[in-house]
C-alpha cells in the first residue's frame, strides 16, 4: 500500500468506532430491545482503561464484556464509555475508552466489528476543528487571462440553474 498522509485506515477505523458510541448512546436512552446484547472486547492495559486489580490480573491483555441483563450507570462520552457489570456477584465499575476496542457484535443481529487496538480516535464532526479556504484566485469583476493570451471575466453560475425543476 502507498504511504498517504491523508489517513483513510484511521478515518475508516474512527467511524466504525462512531457506531459503537452511537448504540451505547441508544442503549443507555431506551435499553436493549428484544434479543439484543453486546460483546465487547477492549486492552486492558490501554491508557484510560479502569478496571478493578483482580480483573487486570486475570485479563492481563485483553478482555471481553457482555451488555445484555445485568449492567447499570452506563455512561458514554465523546472518548470512552463508562459501566457497572455484575462479576461473580460483585458489581465493578468499569472505563472503556473507545480506542482501547478491538471487537464490538450484537449477535442478535449478526453484526460485528473489529478494530486495530490502541488506534486514535478521531473527534466527532460536532467537535472538529473547521476547515479554513485560501481566498479565491480571482472574483468576478476581475479579468482572468487564459492560456491563450486573450482576458476573459468570470460569470459567476447559480448552482439553482443546474437543477431540475
Amino acid at each position: 500500500m502507498t504511504d498517504s498522509l491523508i489517513r483513510y485506515d484511521q478515518m475508516v477505523d474512527d467511524a466504525l468506532r462512531s457506531v459503537v458510541r452511537t448504540t451505547l448512546r441508544q442503549v443507555r436512552d431506551t435499553g436493549l430491545p428484544g434479543d439484543h446484547h453486546l460483546f465487547i472486547s477492549f486492552v486492558t492495559d490501554h491508557p484510560g482503561v479502569a478496571v478493578p486489580a483482580r480483573l487486570r490480573e486475570r485479563y492481563p491483555e485483553e478482555m471481553t464484556i457482555v451488555l445484555q441483563f445485568q449492567f447499570w450507570d452506563l455512561i458514554v462520552e465523546r472518548d470512552l464509555f463508562r459501566v457497572t457489570l455484575s462479576f461473580q456477584d460483585t458489581p465493578e465499575k468499569l472505563v472503556i475508552p473507545f480506542a482501547a476496542v478491538t471487537s464490538f457484535a450484537d449477535p442478535a443481529a449478526k453484526f460485528g466489528l473489529q478494530f486495530k487496538p490502541g488506534a486514535d480516535v478521531l473527534p466527532e464532526d460536532d467537535e472538529a476543528v473547521p476547515l479554513t479556504f485560501p481566498e479565491p484566485a480571482v472574483t468576478a469583476d476581475e479579468p482572468v487571462q487564459l492560456p491563450t493570451g486573450e482576458k476573459k471575466t468570470c460569470e459567476i453560475v447559480p448552482l439553482e440553474s443546474f437543477r431540475r425543476k
